[in-house]
């Protein structure tokens, strides 16, 4: 038995064992494999199932990561990087996915997976943290103690209970601040272009401006996009009691007048590639301003969830297809195939998103039985999976050559 995968038009061919493996959850199916494991090349940045892993606590320089990428199957990252010919997936151990072109990883048949949910409480703690920071002004206190300087005070200093909590961007993080803040006594107003359903005595704004006249609190949680730059100017700061990652320039000239009680951010419109010196912002040394280096996330536990979810989706689409949780392609999975069953291959293909792919895909398999198949796009890129039973080696590759044959093809994978 063989295993075959090909990231082009050359099909890889390695020995393994007929034996089947199993399913530590469910001894009754088996697990495929894509390669004898051990050929598997995974290279891992800042910070396994049997592959050769190259691990780097620190992200490279170009030079050095373009040598070190050119023959990996996948790739972990924080930092945007270039993509080697024999790419199958990329792992984005971290919310965002800004630092990867997704059209073009799926035009190339790249799945790229992240962590969207894992460090949702850790950032919601981190508000809430910052929002009774600020009522305190606690910043500014503690650098005043550490110059020498005793300066209690109580002017505009006030509880967070019974004040309103503005929340932009209802989702996962925006609902976990929204949980804690009703619990420390706050009430709850949120503003999201998408119909969520509220949570606790939360209640939705119609408009941003409305949310913006009512809260004592403003927290902005929404992905980095043209509409969203610099949602937050001189005009939507002067509706605003306090404010949280607006334009800048604007919200130091709001804060420096007074206008504004306070602001915290975590997130930047250009930040420092490596920790030390070199960031620079018009909010240095405003009054009550908190400024932290996009720890949002960065907690043990977060970190730890980040790695779990993004390996384990990487792993699962290496070994079995399964694109769920992907980004950038169609979500498709199949059943697991029964561990009795020692003679049906998983064909995976990823191609080009046209009339007539998917029917001559099925002409191909039209002599074969297909237990089970599924297919789905996503814009430019369709993906699909198939589970068929073959009697031999010579099915096998004469099926892997002809749907690699398809003008249309971009991809195509055989698993055992």
């Amino acid at each position: 038995m063989v295993d075959k995968t090909s990231t082009g038009s050359e099909l890889n061919t390695v020995p393994v064992s007929r034996r089947a493996s199993f399913n530590l959850r469910d001894s009754h199916t088996r697990r495929l494999k894509p390669f004898n494991s051990g050929d598997i090349k995974i290279l891992l940045l800042e910070n396994k199932a049997g592959y050769q892993v190259e691990f780097h606590t620190k992200a490279l320089d170009k030079a050095t990561l373009i040598e070190k990428i050119k023959d990996v199957h996948a790739v972990g990252i924080r930092k945007c990087c270039p993509m080697p010919n024999k790419l199958l997936t990329i792992g984005c151990f971290c919310i965002g996915t800004n630092q990867v072109n997704l059209s073009y990883a799926a035009s190339r048949g790249i799945s790229v997976f992240n962590s969207p949910f894992s460090n949702s409480r850790s950032v919601a703690e981190l508000v809430i943290a910052e929002i009774i920071l600020l009522a305190r002004q606690l910043g500014d206190r503690s650098r005043e103690m550490h110059e020498g300087v005793w300066n209690k005070v109580s002017k505009k200093c006030y509880e967070i209970r019974g004040k309103t909590l503005g929340i932009v961007g209802y989702g996962h993080i925006g609902t976990q601040l929204g949980v804690l803040a009703e619990s420390l006594g706050m009430n709850v107003i949120w503003f999201d272009i998408l119909p969520v359903m509220p949570i606790g005595m939360s209640r939705n704004t119609d408009t941003l401006d409305e949310l913006l006249g009512q809260a004592d609190f403003v927290s902005l949680h929404v992905p980095e996009t043209p509409e969203t730059k610099n949602m937050i100017g001189a005009r939507e700061l002067a509706l605003m009691k306090a404010g949280l990652i607006p334009d800048q320039r604007a919200l130091s000239e709001s804060l420096q007048s007074g206008h504004l009680g306070g602001a915290a951010v975590d997130v930047y419109p250009s930040e420092p590639l490596a920790n030390g010196p070199g960031f620079d912002s018009p909010l240095r040394n405003c009054p009550n301003t908190l400024l932290t280096p996009h720890i949002g996330g960065s907690t043990e536990e977060a970190q730890r969830m980040i790695g779990v979810e993004v390996a384990t989706a990487i792993t699962k689409y290496i070994n079995t297809g399964a694109t769920v949780n992907a980004v950038n392609f169609a979500e498709c999975d199949l059943r697991a195939i029964p561990s009795s069953d020692l003679t049906t291959v998983r064909i995976v293909n990823v191609h080009q998103n046209v009339p007539g792919v998917l029917r001559q895909i099925n002409n191909i398999l039209a002599d074969y039985n297909v237990n089970k198949q599924i297919s789905d796009s996503k814009g430019d890129v369709a993906y699909f999976m198939a589970d068929v039973t073959v009697n031999d080696q010579k099915e096998i590759s004469t099926i892997y050559e002809e749907i690699t044959g398809i003008q249309e093809n971009i991809i195509t994978r055989v698993l055992f």
